[in-house]
């Protein structure tokens, strides 16, 4: 496995994610923001946080296996949501579990979460974007 995944002592230990991840693979791999679209183009979940969400991450989950990967050898995740308040926290995670249960993983690698005005396309509500490492 080319990332090691770790809360070091010292610092809070989160539930979804990890503080820190360790690569020791040898090609990286820089996944574009994915927001909710289908192979076809078309919005998947429109005004469904959890649905658009869960997308993003299956989409992530699709550019890793072409690259040769998996949420395995991700080593960070950054998150984009539109209009973000804490009281959307339920339905990200609901999204990020629902992915989880598909994809056969437990994807906590690091995460930043950033809230913004907008994104390219008025129906997208969240996008995501993924670092990975890979032998």
């Amino acid at each position: 496995m080319t990332i090691t995944l770790m809360n070091p002592s010292g610092l809070p230990s989160i539930d979804v994610y990890r503080q820190v991840a360790i690569a020791s693979g040898s090609r990286l791999v820089f996944i574009a923001g994915q927001v909710s679209w289908d192979a076809e183009g078309v919005t998947v979940g429109e005004g469904d946080l959890t649905a658009q969400v869960e997308q993003c991450y299956l989409n992530i989950g699709t550019a890793l296996a072409a690259a040769g990967g998996s949420f395995d050898d991700v080593a960070k995740l950054t998150v984009h949501v539109v209009d973000w308040t804490p009281d959307k926290m339920p339905l990200l995670l609901e999204g990020i579990s629902r992915a989880a249960a598909k994809l056969g993983v437990t994807p906590v690698p690091p995460a930043t979460l950033l809230g913004v005005a907008a994104l390219d396309i008025p129906a997208h509500l969240v996008e995501i974007e993924a670092t990975a490492v890979l032998n």
